[in-house]
């Protein structure tokens, strides 16, 4: 039995890398971006807003369609929709261009880089394997084994499909074969697989919403509420967070296993195998311990920096990035290598502009007046109440997390302020939600694809347990964590 290695997988790649380019069996998903932008651009603004509004919305919701509908890749969906807008004179270059000289984009994208440290080091590996030999001796402990260690991983690694896929997943699948557990046929996966899959990915959809840099869409949220007003720090974020997440960590593996139990509830070789692979690996090495060191800074510059000595997550995150080039943790090969960092660059940069700018030219605040006369008579505590079940439960409509967020949350958010919910109470919230609503599905963000495909659940026994469990945790957070956001005096 080996932890280390990969067991035999099926592979799934994202959904986004399945299309690289445009070809006749996808013209489809492009044609009806095209066509809604098309028919919204050429209708007459509504009264109260400006045209270049207007057709900056039209751009920004075909965006968001093909986003979904995916005809191209999400990085090539967003330089197009840049062009258009600089093309139809909608904003100038220099404003359709801003989006990259966001600094949150930046924290982001060298977080990217820095979690590919944690991995490349084996550090990642180090610690899951460590909290595997002190309580991977039932299987309830290997799922809180596996849990704490993407919480510790969590708040540098904004790819939540590396940190689940990449470092939770081998380590599951590897111990669900060596108990005769496998893919596609019930009675052998009921024995321990399915048990551990479910429950290392509704862990994940916790430790998502933990922290700002634990989810790729949490950044879009922190931006987000900036432009209406409300200021977001990493510190502020996880503190808020802190209490309703271990809580939800804490019940999650245990209500699945009470309501979903495996067959097999001792694990004793894996115990034994995380401690002989753990004394293989040796005494720590020394890029472990640059990663570990740089983390520990990080964590500190992300709580107190910004209070203390004035430096901004951003800056602090290009700090660590830094000290893991100096120090040889990281080369440059692997900053230009990190895919996904350059390509959420692009995606995030053209998002957030377009977001930006359809407050600052009116649009949010005309809309956010508009529904907001729908609930008048609701007192805030309902109204949000229904905001925020509309807001959850509409991700069965989203392949995405990073497109819902783009479609929605700064509506939701604006709608939630006039109608007297205090902002940063809402902005939290709504922002907690956006990592939540993962649960639901097995399209819901990027591991559950990767997660669901490996066969050890149907999708029937996902989507049911995918509710209960998200319903359980958006109770959780709705009164604990609003009652903690009430202790912190944010409401």
């Amino acid at each position: 039995m080996t932890l280390t290695t990969d067991a035999p997988q099926r592979e799934v790649p994202p959904a986004d890398a399945r299309v690289t380019r445009l070809s006749p069996a996808n013209l489809p998903r492009l044609l009806i971006p095209v066509a809604v932008g098309a028919v919204m651009w050429f209708i007459p603004a509504p009264a109260g807003v400006e045209p270049d509004a207007w057709h900056l919305l039209a751009i920004f919701v075909a965006t968001i369609i093909a986003v979904i509908a995916r005809p191209l890749p999400m990085g090539a969906v967003s330089m197009i929709a840049i062009a258009l807008i600089m093309v139809t004179g909608t904003l100038t270059p220099g404003e359709a261009l801003s989006g990259f000289s966001n600094g949150t984009i930046w924290m982001i994208v060298t977080a990217f880089m820095i979690s590919r440290a944690v991995i490349k080091s084996g550090l990642g590996m180090r610690i899951a394997l460590y909290f595997l030999s002190k309580i991977g001796g039932r299987t309830l402990g290997v799922a809180y084994a596996l849990g704490v260690a993407d919480l510790l991983i969590a708040p540098a690694t904004p790819s939540s499909t590396a940190r689940a896929g990449g470092i939770i997943f081998p380590i599951t699948r590897s111990i669900s074969s060596a108990y005769g557990s496998e893919p596609d046929t019930p009675q052998s996966s009921r024995k321990i697989g399915s048990y551990l899959t479910l429950t290392a990915y509704q862990v994940n959809c916790v430790t998502s919403a933990m922290f700002v840099t634990a989810m790729a869409a949490n950044p879009l949220v922190v931006q987000f509420a900036a432009d209406q007003g409300i200021t977001i720090t990493w510190g502020s974020w996880a503190l808020a967070a802190i209490v309703p997440g271990l809580l939800s960590l804490a019940l999650v593996p245990a209500v699945l296993y009470k309501i979903f139990p495996p067959e097999i509830t001792k694990t004793p070789e894996t115990k034994a195998t995380a401690k002989a692979e753990l004394a293989a690996l040796g005494k720590p090495t020394l890029p472990e311990i640059a990663v570990t060191g740089t983390l520990v800074m990080l964590l500190f510059l992300w709580t107190v920096g910004d209070m203390v000595w004035g430096i901004s997550a951003t800056t602090g995150a290009l700090i660590g990035l830094s000290v893991l080039l100096l120090v040889g943790a990281l080369t440059w090969e692997d900053v230009k290598s990190e895919k996904g960092a350059w390509d959420t660059l692009v995606w995030f940069a053209a998002l957030v502009m377009m977001a930006s700018f359809l407050n600052s030219l009116g649009f949010i605040p005309w809309l956010s007046d508009q529904v907001g006369g729908m609930l008048g008579g609701l007192s805030w505590f309902w109204a949000f109440l229904a905001l925020s079940l509309i807001y959850f439960f509409s991700h069965y409509l989203f392949a995405s997390a990073t497109a819902h967020v783009s479609a929605m949350y700064a509506t939701f958010l604006a709608v939630a302020i006039v109608a007297g919910t205090p902002p940063m109470f809402a902005a939290l919230a709504l922002g907690f939600i956006s990592s939540l609503w993962t649960s639901l599905t097995h399209y819901a963000s990027g591991p559950a694809p990767v997660l669901f495909g490996a066969g050890y659940t149907t999708l029937n026994q996902w989507w049911r347990y995918g509710l209960i469990i998200g319903l359980m945790n958006l109770t959780l957070w709705m009164t604990v964590g609003g009652l903690w956001l009430r202790v912190l005096g944010h409401w």
